[in-house]
């Protein structure tokens, strides 16, 4: 009659309970130990810019990027020979080719800007179709 009988059902979401609260405090744990081991710069060298070019990296023949949401067709060709490129690009995507003479066709040269040789090329007007080649002063 006194007899107290314990509720395995109870037992059961007792037990379920102290299981999710325990991974939980697992994966917090995890988590702050990746977000202050990224935040963590101190053993990273400190990035200086250099004053000098280096002169291990040649320049490009021609490098263009894309300034506009979409910059129109843009074809570079090693004249007489394969097309590299022949398509439209998108804001910020950039392509370089070291070819020792290219030819360029921009449909719309104020799209774009471009460098050759090392140099930056006067962007053209909107709406301007501009064809050019590039050629490598060392070749």
């Amino acid at each position: 009659m006194g007899r107290h009988r314990s509720d395995p059902m109870g037992l059961a979401r007792l037990a379920l309970a102290v299981l999710a609260v325990g991974a939980l405090v697992v994966l917090l744990v995890i988590g702050g130990r990746a977000l202050f081991d990224s935040l963590d710069t101190s053993d990273a060298a400190p990035v200086r810019p250099s004053s000098t070019p280096t002169t291990s990296a040649p320049a490009a023949t021609v490098r263009i990027e894309c300034v506009a949401d979409v910059c129109p067709l843009v074809t570079v060709r090693v004249p007489g020979g394969d097309v590299l490129q022949h398509r439209d690009m998108t804001r910020g995507e950039e392509v370089s080719y070291f070819e020792p003479e290219l030819d360029v066709v921009l449909s719309d040269a104020a799209t774009v800007r471009v460098t050759e040789n090392g140099r930056p090329r006067p962007q053209g007007e909107p709406g301007e179709r501009e064809a050019f080649t590039v050629r490598d002063p060392e070749e």
